[in-house]
C-alpha cells in the first residue's frame, strides 16, 4: 500500500465526518460507523477529538470550520443544565455536543457536559483543549479580533476564573476526579493527573497572548501567570523520576514534619512497584502519572510527557531523556502500533480494585495498556521538538502501514498493540487525522501552524 493511498483515504474520511448545522460545518463526528456496535455518543464531535481535525483543516487553509467550531463551543458553554440539582460554575465546556432536528425540522445544537458520560462526570480538559486550539488558530491565521472580541475575552475570563478559583489545595497542581479527561472511565487517575498538569499550563500560557492586556484582564493576567511558574517548578521537580530521585524515594524517610522534611508528600518507598526496578536506565526518564498526599503513581502516561515536551513544560534535558526512553523501550511504550496511553497496564487484584473490575479496561486492552494511534501527533510533536526526528519517522512509517488497513481502528490490544480493540471503533477520526498532523510535521516543519502555534512555546 502507497503513502498517497493511505492519506488519501485519511483526507477521504476526514471530508466525510464534517458535522454541518444551518448549513455550516462546525465540527467532525468522532467516528463513522454502520455497526450497531458503535457506541452512540461517537456521531457527535467532541471537543478533544475535533484538536486534531482542527489542525488537519487549519494546514488545508480551511479556517472556517475551526473558527465556527471555536464559537459554536464557546456558545453551548453558557447552556450548561443542572446536574443532580447543582449549578455548575461558568467558564465549563462540554465534553460533545450534536446537530439535531426539532420537532418543526430546525437544526438545534444539543451538548453533553457530562450528564451523558459514563461516571456522569464533568470534562474538565475541554475548556484547556478549547483555548489551546484558540491560540492555533490566532497565531496561524491572524485574526486576532476573534479572540478579541467581547464574547471570547468573557469566555476566557470564565474559564480562567473557574481554573484558577481558590481551593483548600496547597500544591499548584488542578486536583480533579477520575473520568474528567481523555480516560473517561475509572482508572485510579483521580487526584492529580499529569495530562491535565500538562494542559493546565499549555492553557495559562496561551491566556497570556490572547487576553487583552487591560485593567479589567490585569489581575486574572497576573495570577494565571504566577500559576503557571509555580506550576512549572513544581511538575519539573517532583513529577520527574529518573535513577537518582529513584534511589531518594527509595531511601525516603515517612511521617517527617517541619519545613526541613524532604518527603513532603510522604510517600512510602515499599510503594515503588517491582517493575521499575532494572527498567529505569541511566540517562533517561519520564514524568510519572500522579501525585499527592501519600501516593505516587509510578505509571508512565504518554499524553502527559508528550505535550509536557511539546508545551515546554518540560526541560531541554528532560525532553531529551523522556524520548530516549521511548526509543529505549520501543517495544514497551511504542510497540507494533502506536503509541501506548498507559504503561504498564493494571492487572489481577489491582486491576479490580482500580477500575473496579471494568470488562472494557481489562488489562492491555482501551485506557489500561491500549494502544493509541492518536497519540502519534503528540508522539511526532514531541520527538521533532527534542531532536529526535528519526523517532517520528520510524512511528509514522509504522503506523500508516496498517492504519488504512484496518480501517483506522480506534486502539489496539496487547502488550506490544498487535490486535485490533475488542471494542475499538472503526473510521476512528481523530485515528486518521493525528496521522495526517504527524506527517506535516516531518514534512514540513517550518509551516506557520506548525513551528509556531502546534509545537508550543
Amino acid at each position: 500500500m502507497s503513502k498517497e493511498t493511505a492519506f488519501e483515504a485519511a483526507y477521504k474520511l476526514l471530508n466525510r465526518s464534517i458535522i454541518r448545522y444551518q448549513g455550516e460545518p462546525i465540527g467532525t463526528v468522532a467516528a463513522i460507523q454502520s455497526s450497531s456496535l458503535v457506541a452512540v455518543n461517537y456521531a457527535e464531535c467532541f471537543v478533544r477529538d475535533f484538536v486534531p481535525s482542527a489542525f488537519v483543516f487549519l494546514m488545508q487553509g480551511e479556517t472556517d470550520i475551526v473558527r465556527n467550531f471555536l464559537k459554536t463551543v464557546l456558545t453551548l458553554s453558557a447552556q450548561q443544565p443542572v446536574m443532580r440539582g447543582h449549578d455548575r460554575a461558568m467558564g465549563l465546556m462540554p465534553a460533545s455536543f450534536k446537530v439535531v432536528k426539532d420537532i418543526d425540522n430546525n437544526d438545534r445544537i444539543v451538548a453533553d457536559f457530562g450528564e451523558r458520560a459514563i461516571g456522569r462526570v464533568a470534562p474538565v480538559d475541554s475548556a484547556m483543549w478549547w483555548m489551546i486550539l484558540l491560540r492555533v488558530y490566532v497565531v496561524t491565521t491572524g485574526d486576532q479580533a476573534l479572540a478579541h472580541s467581547p464574547e471570547f475575552q468573557q469566555g476566557m475570563r470564565q474559564i480562567l476564573q473557574l481554573y484558577l478559583k481558590e481551593s483548600f489545595e496547597t500544591s499548584p497542581a488542578m486536583l480533579v476526579p477520575d473520568g474528567s479527561f481523555m480516560i473517561d472511565r475509572r482508572m485510579g487517575v483521580a487526584g492529580h493527573p499529569l495530562e491535565i498538569q500538562s494542559l493546565f499550563y499549555g492553557m495559562l500560557h496561551a491566556a497570556q497572548d490572547l487576553l487583552i492586556a487591560n485593567k479589567e484582564n490585569e489581575t486574572l493576567l497576573a495570577t494565571a501567570k504566577y500559576r503557571m511558574q509555580t506550576l512549572l517548578s513544581y511538575v519539573r521537580f517532583y513529577y520527574w523520576l529518573d535513577i537518582k530521585r529513584l534511589n531518594e524515594i527509595h531511601r525516603f524517610g515517612s511521617e517527617e514534619f517541619g519545613p526541613d522534611a524532604k518527603n513532603l508528600h510522604n510517600i512510602y518507598p515499599e510503594t515503588i512497584p517491582d517493575w521499575i526496578d532494572g527498567w529505569l536506565p541511566e540517562g533517561m526518564g519520564y514524568f510519572i502519572g500522579n501525585l499527592g498526599p501519600g501516593r505516587m503513581d509510578f505509571r508512565l502516561f504518554s499524553s502527559g510527557n508528550l505535550l509536557a515536551v511539546m508545551f515546554g513544560l518540560a526541560t531541554e534535558d528532560q525532553a531529551e531523556q523522556i524520548m530516549q526512553l521511548y526509543d529505549h523501550h520501543w517495544d514497551d511504550l511504542i510497540g507494533n502500533m502506536p503509541l501506548k496511553l498507559v504503561y504498564p497496564a493494571l492487572t489481577g487484584k489491582e486491576w479490580s480494585m482500580m477500575t473496579g473490575c471494568d470488562p472494557k479496561n481489562v488489562a492491555w486492552s482501551y485506557h489500561n495498556g491500549g494502544n493509541w494511534p492518536m497519540l502519534i501527533w503528540m508522539f511526532a510533536g514531541a520527538a521533532i521538538r527534542s531532536g529526535r526526528d528519526d523517532l517520528a519517522k520510524k512511528a509514522v512509517s509504522q503506523a500508516m502501514q496498517r492504519l488504512h488497513q484496518d480501517e483506522w481502528a480506534e486502539y489496539y490490544d496487547g502488550k506490544h498493540g498487535d490486535l485490533i480493540g475488542r471494542r475499538a471503533n472503526l473510521n476512528q477520526v481523530w485515528s486518521a487525522t493525528s496521522l495526517i498532523v504527524a506527517n506535516d510535521l516531518i514534512e514540513s516543519p517550518n509551516s506557520m501552524v506548525l513551528s509556531e502555534s502546534l509545537i508550543f512555546y
